[in-house]
């Protein structure tokens, strides 16, 4: 296996990205002895007891939350946001063929459970975050206490893709460059600056760099007979006992998973009944445990 390591003097002065790096060691996976370096960003004492594990999607990387971990952190819980391999700081394998959906699910819980024994995790997920972290959340629903889901699904291949994803999965295989910062920015309300953008297309040097970001869009179960389907419809099963609170906090503008929170709601029990409200701060203490407590209609 071919890796690429993003030079570190690529991530130098991102704006609003002040924080110290941090790398475990995980499996490759391709049968050899060899390893690959995991980046995640760790911030906050943990005392309130908590940790936020904030999964970003595709082609972000943790800067995605940068703005999220400073207010989490100050209530006095511990942030773990990872970069997926392939993005951000993590390694990338230069081959698209090192991609699969399952080496995704066992990278992360290399890293996150038999590497930081990460618990009482509270997982807020977007996009591949969320097939990656709900696949982790059904093998190990013991080590989470809640779940935000955000524009995120966990595709079985048994129904209708939408239009919209079959349109981004081709652009993502035509295009001859894939402009990682401008398909960020279609994704936005507002327009990002160029040092945000630039930020960004960070991880990405060049094109040798984007395997991951090529490749993953081919890796969601368009049909019932993909690798990754059996695995998902078994995930779904356990999510169909997950009681534990599960929040939906989902954009309708979203042209590719607007909608798809009804699933959940219907299917997940911990899911039913709850807003996107937090529950209202009230002195000091109230605020270190807020945003972890949601109230039910």
């Amino acid at each position: 296996m071919q890796i690429l390591r993003t030079p570190d003097e690529r991530f130098q002065k991102l704006p609003d990205y002040p924080f110290e790096p941090s790398y475990v060691d995980v499996a490759a996976g391709d049968g050899s002895d060899g390893t690959l370096r995991a980046h995640y960003v760790d911030e906050g004492d943990g005392s309130s007891g908590e940790t936020v594990l904030l999964m970003h999607g595709e082609p972000s990387w943790s800067y995605l939350y940068r703005r999220m971990i400073p207010v989490l952190s100050g209530a006095g819980h511990r942030c773990v946001a990872p970069d997926l391999i392939g993005f951000g700081r993590s390694d990338k394998p230069a081959a698209r063929s090192d991609y699969t959906y399952q080496r995704h699910v066992d990278w992360m819980r290399e890293a996150l459970f038999d590497r930081l024994d990460l618990r009482r995790v509270t997982l807020v997920c977007q996009d591949w975050g969320g097939l990656i972290g709900l696949r982790l959340v059904a093998e190990h629903p013991d080590r989470f206490a809640r779940v935000v889901v955000a524009n995120t699904f966990l595709p079985t291949g048994d129904g209708e893709p939408a239009k919209a994803f079959l349109e981004w999965r081709e652009f993502s295989q035509t295009a001859p460059d894939l402009r990682v910062a401008d398909i960020v920015d279609l994704g936005c309300r507002s327009d990002l600056s160029g040092e945000v953008k630039a930020a960004y297309d960070a991880p990405f040097p060049d094109d040798s760099f984007k395997a991951g970001a090529r490749q993953f869009p081919m890796l969601v179960p368009v049909s019932p007979d993909d690798p990754a389907a059996g695995p998902n419809r078994d995930a779904w099963q356990v999510l169909e006992r997950f009681d534990k609170p599960f929040l939906c906090a989902f954009s309708d503008e979203d042209p590719i998973t607007r909608g798809l929170d009804r699933v959940f709601l219907e299917r997940v029990p911990g899911a039913r009944g709850r807003t996107t409200s937090p529950s209202p701060a009230a002195g000091t203490s109230s605020r270190r445990t807020g945003v972890l407590n949601w109230r039910r209609r």
